[in-house]
C-alpha cells in the first residue's frame, strides 16, 4: 500500500506538505539553511542533523503563562537549519488532522485550546482574554492564542477538519467543542442551543456559538470532551 503522501507547497517563504490527513496528519517541512519554524513543544518527529531543535520561551514569562492557561505548553520549540538545508517532521499529539493557513499581516487567527501546532518566524503566537461569559461558558476557558504576522501557520485538531464559508450577513451555529480556528475578525456569540435552559442541556447540546460572515470556520469533526465522557464510560471505576 503506497503511503499517502501529498506534493510539496511553497507559499509565504515555506515548502511543507501534509501526509496522510484525516486521523494521523504528517507536517513535512523544508528548510532553507538559517530558515526556522516553531512549534508546539515536543512536536518534532524527525528531522535531518542539519537542523538543532531547542526550547525557547516566545513572549516572556507572562506568554508562557498565558500558553499554559489556554491548554498549551509553556515552552515552544525552534527547528532552525543551522548548518545548512534540511528537512523535519512534525505531527500533533492527539489523533487527527492538520490545517495551513496563509497569514497576510491583515488580519490574524484565533485558536480553540490545544489548537497550535507550527508556525514560520514571521507569524507572532499570543494569548488574549475572552469576556467573563465566554470563559465560563464556551468550554475554551478565559485564555485562548491568537496567531497575528505574515507566514505560515498550522492548527491542530482531533479528528478531520472542516471548512465553514459563512458568506457576508449569514449566520452559522457550531457547537463549540467542534471549533479549531476562526479569524479574529469574525463576530461570534455564545448562546442557548435551545430557546429553553433545560432543552438545550437535556438535547446534549448545552451552548453553541453562532458566528456571523464573512469569514472560514475550521471546524474539527470530533469534540475532545464527547469522547473523554464516552471513554469513561468503558473504564472500571475505581471502586470496582
Amino acid at each position: 500500500m503506497a503511503a499517502d503522501r501529498t506534493e510539496f507547497i511553497s507559499r509565504n517563504d515555506l515548502s511543507y506538505r501534509v501526509s496522510f490527513r484525516g486521523a494521523f496528519a504528517l507536517l513535512e517541512v523544508q528548510l532553507r539553511a538559517g530558515q526556522a519554524i516553531k512549534a508546539q513543544s515536543d512536536a518534532m518527529v524527525a528531522m535531518d542533523p542539519t537542523i538543532d531543535v531547542e526550547g525557547r520561551l516566545e513572549g516572556g514569562l507572562l506568554g508562557g503563562i498565558g500558553r499554559i492557561f489556554s491548554g498549551e505548553t509553556f515552552f515552544f520549540q525552534t527547528l532552525k537549519a543551522s548548518r545548512g538545508a534540511g528537512t523535519a517532521l512534525l505531527a500533533p499529539a492527539q489523533p487527527g488532522d492538520l490545517v495551513p493557513i496563509a497569514l497576510d499581516g491583515s488580519q490574524g487567527y484565533i485558536l480553540q485550546k490545544d489548537g497550535f501546532l507550527a508556525a514560520t518566524e514571521g507569524v507572532e503566537i499570543t494569548t488574549t482574554a475572552q469576556n467573563l461569559a465566554r470563559g465560563l461558558f464556551s468550554g475554551e476557558g478565559f485564555f485562548v492564542l491568537k496567531a497575528r504576522g505574515h507566514g505560515m501557520l498550522f492548527a491542530e485538531s482531533y479528528g478531520a477538519i472542516h471548512p465553514i464559508e459563512i458568506p457576508a450577513g449569514q449566520e452559522m451555529i457550531i457547537d463549540n467543542g467542534h471549533l479549531v480556528a476562526w479569524p479574529e475578525t469574525m463576530h461570534y456569540s455564545l448562546e442557548k442551543a435551545s430557546a429553553g435552559w433545560i432543552s438545550s442541556f437535556t438535547s446534549g447540546e448545552g451552548l453553541v456559538c453562532r458566528f456571523r460572515g464573512p469569514g472560514v470556520v475550521y471546524i474539527q469533526t470530533r469534540n475532545p470532551s464527547a469522547f473523554g465522557s464516552w471513554l469513561s464510560h468503558l473504564l472500571p471505576s475505581s471502586g470496582s
